[in-house]
């Protein structure tokens, strides 16, 4: 089983800047992708950072390119998100997720999905303010 915890979420201004971590535990031999997922209210789901655990591939929607960067802690076991430039449309909950697939491309919403096996954290709020 994989435990998933994130935390760093709050409220920010716009155009300030936010640093989530996605602490990594568990069984997570079956899980060879783990990135962050943001859902606003009334929204789908949409995956904004992904990176494969060999950490030589990364994934980002179009809408957070340029502005939010994936890394990870080997040391700490940690999986972070360092938000930057945050707009008010960056207001989310945001999940922390590993899955055993590439992730699916989402042409129509310029974003991914997770494919195969997925576990999902509990979330941490983002809320950007004018």
């Amino acid at each position: 089983q994989v435990q998933l915890v994130e935390s760093g979420g709050g409220s920010v201004q716009a155009g300030g800047s936010l640093r989530l971590s996605c602490a990594v535990s568990g069984n997570t031999s079956s899980r060879k992708y783990v990135g962050w997922f943001r859902q606003a209210p009334g929204k789908e789901r949409e995956g904004v950072a992904i990176m494969n655990v060999a950490g030589n591939s990364t994934y980002y929607a179009n809408s957070v390119k340029g502005r939010f960067t994936i890394s990870r802690d080997n040391f700490k076991n940690t999986v972070d998100l360092q938000m930057s430039s945050l707009k008010l449309e960056d207001t989310a909950m945001y999940f922390c997720a590993a899955h055993s697939h590439p992730p699916e491309w989402a042409s129509g919403g310029g974003y991914w999905r997770p494919f195969g096996l997925v576990s999902w954290g509990q979330g941490t709020q983002v809320t950007v303010s004018s």
